[in-house]
Formats: C-alpha cells, sequence, structure tokens
C-alpha cells in the first residue's frame, strides 16, 4: 500500500525537493504486432521509424482534417509501442486508430494492465538512486530495469515516470516514503512545461502548430503521408496558423479547481472593453490562490496584455515565457 496522498496543492516555486504523484487518470494505447510500427507510421505526426527502446518521441494524432485527437509521449515497452497520454484523452484516439486498423496486422488497446507513478523535484535522481543503479537521462530517456520501464522527462523540472504492473511499482512508490500527490500536480508542470493537455472538450478542435507540436519536436516534416499530414503541412509552409498554446499565471480569487473547466474563454483588455482572446486547456490553483492556466491564444500576443477568465471576472493573468522557442 503506498502513502496516501497529500491533499494540499502547492504553488509551483514551493514544491517539495522530491516527491511523487500518483497517476491515477493517466494511461497508455498500445499498439503490438508484426504491422505495428507501419500502421502507427500513417497515423500519427511523429516519425515512428527512429523509436527505439531507449528513446522518447513526441506526437500526435490527428483527423483528416488535421485536428488533434491526443497528444502522447510514445515509448517501447516489451516488444509494444506506447503511447502515453491523459486518460481525458485516449478514448476518442483509441476509436479512431481501431477504426482503420482491421487491415493491418496490429492488435491496439487500452493498457488496462499498468500502473503510472511520476517521481519529480529538484533531489529526484538522488532518490531514484537509492533503488535504481542506473537510471535514464536526456541522451537516453528510456531504460527498463526488470519489469518496471523509467522514463526520464527534461525539463525546468527534473521527472521521471514509472511504469510497471500495480503490485511491483506501488512497492517501489512505498519504498521511497516519499510525499505523494495526486495528477493535478502532474498537471501543474506539464502547464509550466507548455507540453499540451486535451480534455474532452478540446479533443479535435486544434492543428498541431496551434498546440506547439512543432517547437517541442513533434512534428516530422519529412516522414511522408499521415492522417491530417495536408492540413499540418499547409499550416507549416504557408503561414496558415495564427495560434499558440501558452502558459498563463496568475490570481483568481473567486476560482477553484472546481471552478475552471477546460474550454472556458480568456478575454484581453482592449481600453475600456474586453474581448475574447482564447481558451482554456487545463488548469490549476493551488491553495494561496495562485492560479496557472495552459491556454490557447493569438500568437502574436502581446506578452504585457491584460488578461482574465471571462466567468472569473475579478481574476488577473499574465503570460508567462515557456521553455522553448515558438
Amino acid at each position: 500500500m503506498t502513502n496516501p496522498l497529500v491533499t494540499t496543492l502547492p504553488d509551483y516555486d514551493n514544491l517539495p525537493d522530491a516527491f511523487a504523484i500518483s497517476l491515477a487518470e493517466y494511461g497508455a494505447i498500445t499498439l503490438s504486432g508484426e504491422e505495428q510500427s507501419k500502421y502507427l507510421q500513417g497515423q500519427v505526426t511523429c516519425d515512428v521509424n527512429t523509436l527505439d527502446d531507449n528513446n522518447l518521441l513526441i506526437g500526435a494524432h490527428c483527423d483528416a482534417k488535421g485536428k488533434v485527437f491526443s497528444v502522447f509521449r510514445m515509448i517501447n515497452r516489451q516488444q509494444s509501442h506506447l503511447l502515453l497520454q491523459p486518460a481525458t484523452s485516449t478514448n476518442a484516439s483509441l476509436a479512431e486508430l481501431k477504426k482503420f486498423a482491421v487491415f493491418a496486422k496490429v492488435t491496439i488497446d487500452k493498457a488496462e494492465d499498468l500502473t503510472f507513478y511520476a517521481i519529480a523535484g529538484k533531489n529526484a535522481t538522488d532518490v531514484l538512486h537509492k533503488k535504481f543503479v542506473e537510471l535514464p537521462n536526456s541522451l537516453t530517456p528510456v531504460l527498463e530495469v526488470g519489469s518496471t520501464s523509467i522514463v526520464y522527462l527534461a525539463g525546468k523540472q527534473t521527472r521521471y515516470l514509472l511504469i510497471d504492473n500495480k503490485e511491483n511499482i506501488e512497492r517501489i512508490i512505498t519504498d521511497f516514503n516519499l510525499a505523494t500527490y495526486s495528477q493535478s500536480l502532474w498537471d501543474l508542470i506539464e502547464i509550466n512545461e507548455g507540453f499540451p493537455l486535451l480534455a474532452p472538450e478540446t479533443v479535435s478542435t486544434y492543428v498541431p502548430q496551434m498546440l506547439n507540436l512543432q517547437a517541442i519536436h513533434g512534428i516530422s516534416f519529412t516522414k511522408g503521408c499521415y492522417l491530417g499530414q495536408e492540413t499540418v503541412a499547409r499550416m507549416q509552409y504557408l503561414g496558415k496558423n495564427k495560434r499558440a498554446l501558452f502558459s498563463l499565471q496568475g490570481t483568481a480569487p473567486q476560482a477553484s479547481n472546481d471552478t475552471i473547466q477546460a474550454g472556458d474563454i480568456i478575454e484581453q483588455q482592449l481600453g475600456e472593453n474586453w474581448r475574447k482572446a482564447g481558451d482554456v486547456l487545463a488548469s490549476y490553483i493551488s491553495d494561496d490562490g495562485c492560479c496557472y492556466l495552459q491556454a490557447v491564444l493569438a500568437s502574436d500576443i502581446d506578452a504585457t496584455t491584460k488578461l482574465r477568465i471571462k466567468k472569473q471576472e475579478q481574476s488577473s493573468l499574465t503570460v508567462v515565457e515557456l521553455p522553448y522557442n515558438l
């Protein structure tokens, strides 16, 4: 049995030096079989043929119009491809992948037998070394140690993703004896890292470039055809895209983690008036009232623009610099 979840919600600048996150609402789509790579290559934005047992790919699965079903991190585990992603975006993507798989030698399912935890914080590496002699890093981001897959996620916040069956993973987490938080803290880190988080309300709404996939190496422009490729290429080479993903931070005195939802409207101040600026993808509000949002806005928005959540008129938000260039 793992440690009980910590119920406090810290702000981003006051996270513990090492902590665990129970990813109860995280999951994966698994693909296995003789044609798993060939099939997936024609479905997603990343170059599946470059995947090996020790690297990590970022990609998106789109519909025929180039709208994104899901954004994932992709690894190999025990001869299968795993598309790691929040459970909120799994269902639509899984249904579409299965729809076209009847003509290929591939089996596609949810990873029902796997449990996911994260170990994060500036001392996370030292904690993991107490149990694992070798760990993944930025050059070799994926390692399998026995039945456990360990994935290193580069970024401002040190993070490792641990994947195994429930019994093994809970034994490992219990041995570490760390404060363990809910998945909301994972969302906080993803928001600050600028990694897209899709909810059911925002599935099939945006093309990959509106979610900054080109900036986080989630699109291959040389791999050839895949579902939605024409739209993605047109956006890239004809300069059609006018929106981008942003991280916002501020205060929302009347808001809570239950009152801000994916799809809520972000407004910008223009003179004495407020006009729609974009839409919320994900949110996190700490116990001290600090509000963190991920939103899609006009790509040329001025960093000094005053922003607020439409239904939270007392809120005040500003654009936060992302850890990558657009």
